[in-house]
């Protein structure tokens, strides 16, 4: 089994190509096959990773992403950002997210608190 770090473009792509063999057949896990995918999807998130990161989501727009994909409305979020009011001004960004909303939306609705704290 021969397996190269990636540290150029080529490299990269010739990564993607072997990999994309496993695809329709998925190998076994420990079997030297399956080895030598889970050694190639490791090295090709390391690369992705470090040559195209992701930034945070805003955090108003992954409230309302989670409210969608939930199936949430406006009342839905008063235990954890307070009355409709407030709710409409957060969603509104006519008032910032606290701390204590950001607890809270944390834990109800499973939003990484490093999203919530991001700046608007």
């Amino acid at each position: 089994m021969e397996v190269r770090p990636i540290h150029t473009d080529a490299d990269y792509r010739a990564a993607l190509k072997a990999a994309s063999a496993f695809f329709d057949r998925e190998p076994e896990p420990g079997s030297e096959e399956g080895d030598r995918f889970e050694i190639l999807v490791t090295l090709i998130q390391a690369w992705e990773a470090r040559h195209f990161p992701l930034d945070l989501p805003d955090p108003i727009e992954a409230i309302k992403f989670r409210m969608e994909q939930s199936g949430l409305a406006i009342k839905d979020l008063e235990p954890m950002i307070g009355k409709s009011n407030r709710v409409y001004e957060v969603l509104n960004r006519k008032r910032p997210l606290t701390l204590a909303m950001i607890r809270r939306l944390h834990r109800g609705l499973g939003i990484p608190a490093e999203v919530l704290v991001a700046e608007t």
